[in-house]
């Protein structure tokens, strides 16, 4: 049975003056899916999830939620809520009266709002918060009133935009798994612009990376760490180790190392092969093409981030501060786990 498409954007572009800020994109969102924007400072993101909520118009191309094209339609009339980095909260208002206000505007009775109230800050652990104000409760306590708030109207698509963003780590992974785990209870269709990949490995079914206003890849987290389509990619989506290299039948060649060739690398011929660092350990004993010097050391608490020298080549890996404790100068065999290589279709 084919999934329904939720939300689509197609051939939506979008020019502030004469910069065209989006360019040409097709999205199709399936039903109870989140997909996470993800890209670098004004790759356009925000102007998607913008447009998506009525926020912005498309200077081009068509918006559908629910299958009905809603491009000219305003927020209002798009069933959805928005949960923004801000909280936006309002001061003035108890948190009950905050989570009821979309309720209140619907012309709700008193008597169901002050129920589904209680329901909706119990489900993001704020039960019994409803007498209490902006000002007595953490950022973190905040930022669950803004999503019970967005939760209690249960709309057709729900949109973040950088919701975590202003909370500290420790806080930031726990609301992440709160989030993702009210998304997935509710089944909302959802889009989550951030800037922050772990972050968006964490909430998302689907990853779309966008630079200057197109989509450069899309897919499941791992599809993309473990398989990206470009130097762009690579670069971006963790750092990657970029390697000219020989494909032969059975094998790859790097500098003279020979290692398995994956199934889905080229058969034959010349490329780029790229290699996460986590893909990379260091031993005594080795091949003299595998032998490398330390360059760079820095302590990072479970781990060792080491920069070595390998062919004349800078190579970035990270060592298990339990098992080695690498110092700069010394000499040592790296060994490359093929579980950790990709190929791209652009040379070095």
């Amino acid at each position: 049975m084919t999934q329904k498409h939720f939300v689509e954007l197609r051939n939506v572009n979008k020019q502030f003056g004469s910069n065209t800020v989006i360019e040409s994109i097709n999205l199709a969102i399936p039903q109870g899916e989140m997909v996470s924007l993800l890209g670098p400072s004004g790759c356009g993101k925000t102007t998607v999830l913008r447009l998506v909520a009525g926020l912005e118009k498309p200077t081009g191309g068509q918006i559908l939620i629910d299958g009905e094209d809603v491009t000219h339609r305003s927020i209002q009339q798009r069933d959805i809520c928005m949960v923004f980095q801000s909280y936006a909260l309002f001061p003035h208002m108890s948190l009950g009266e905050n989570v009821g206000y979309g309720l209140k505007m619907l012309g709700v009775p008193r008597a169901e709002i002050k129920t589904r109230v209680k329901e909706a800050l119990a489900m993001v652990d704020l039960e019994g918060f409803e007498d209490r104000f902006v000002d007595q409760i953490s950022g973190g306590q905040q930022q669950r009133v803004a999503l019970a708030r967005a939760l209690i109207l249960k709309p057709k698509v729900l949109l973040f935009d950088e919701p975590l963003s202003n909370l500290d780590a420790n806080l930031r992974r726990s609301m992440r798994d709160k989030i993702r785990e009210l998304q997935k209870q509710f089944n909302i269709t959802s889009l989550y612009v951030t800037h922050d990949q772990s972050e968006a490995f964490a909430v998302s079914d689907t990853v779309l990376v966008m630079n200057k206003g197109k989509i450069m890849q899309m897919g499941s987290p791992q599809d993309l760490y473990r398989q990206p389509a470009s130097r762009f990619m690579a670069s971006f989506m963790g750092d990657a180790n970029l390697f000219p290299a020989t494909f032969q039948q059975d094998s790859v060649d790097i500098y003279g190392y020979r290692l398995p060739k994956p199934t889905h690398f080229a058969a034959q011929g010349t490329g780029t092969v790229g290699v996460r660092p986590e893909a990379i350990t260091l031993g005594e004993h080795g091949e003299e093409s595998q032998k490398c010097v330390i360059q760079h050391v820095a302590y990072m608490g479970p781990q060792y981030e080491v920069i070595v020298e390998w062919h004349g080549q800078r190579i970035l890996l990270q060592v298990n501060a339990t098992r080695l404790q690498p110092d700069v100068g010394d000499s040592y065999y790296l060994q490359i786990h093929p579980y950790g290589m990709f190929e791209l279709a652009e040379s070095v």
